[in-house]
C-alpha cells in the first residue's frame, strides 16, 4: 500500500473541498473531489487490490478529516499563534488539517513519517515557505504531546 499517494489524494480533495465548500452533508461532493485527485495521480500503476486499499485509506483520511474539521482548526489555531486558520494558505492548511487528523486518530502511523509526508507534500504543492511552516506547525504539536 502507497500511504504517499492516498494521502495526497486526500489532501488534493481537501483542498478543493475548501475552496469549493459543499453544502452540509454532501459525501458525493466528496467522492467527486476524491475520485477527480484520485484521477489526476493516476500516473503509478499497481495492482488492483493496493489500489483499492490506498484509495480506501484516501477516504478514510478524507472522511475523518472534514468530519473533524472544527476540531482540528481550533488545535491549528492554538499551534500557529502567529496564524490564523483561515489566513493560512489553503493548501498549507489542508496539509495541516490532514495531517493533524492522522497524527490524532490513526494510532497505527509513525509520527515522524507523517510530519515528513506532510513536509514533502507542502513543498510539492505549496509555497518556498510552506514545507518550513508546515514542520514548524507540525513539531510543536509533537513537542505539546
Amino acid at each position: 500500500m502507497s500511504r504517499r499517494r492516498a494521502r495526497e489524494a486526500a489532501m488534493q480533495a481537501l483542498f478543493q473541498l475548501d475552496m469549493n465548500p459543499p453544502p452540509e452533508g454532501a459525501r458525493e461532493d466528496w467522492k467527486k473531489a476524491l475520485d477527480a485527485a484520485w484521477q489526476d495521480g493516476a500516473t503509478e500503476r499497481q495492482d488492483e487490490r493496493n489500489q483499492e486499499a490506498d484509495y480506501a485509506y484516501a477516504w478514510a483520511l478524507l472522511v475523518g478529516t472534514y468530519e473533524s474539521l472544527a476540531s482540528i482548526d481550533e488545535t491549528l489555531s492554538r499551534l500557529s499563534k502567529e496564524w490564523k486558520v483561515p489566513r493560512m494558505a489553503g493548501i498549507d492548511r489542508s496539509i495541516l488539517r490532514l495531517a493533524v487528523h492522522e497524527l490524532q486518530n490513526e494510532p497505527d502511523v509513525t509520527p515522524g513519517i507523517v510530519i515528513n509526508e506532510a513536509v514533502e507534500l507542502a513543498k510539492k504543492f505549496g509555497t518556498d515557505d510552506s514545507g518550513r511552516f508546515v514542520n514548524g506547525v507540525l513539531g510543536t504539536m509533537m513537542r505539546e504531546e
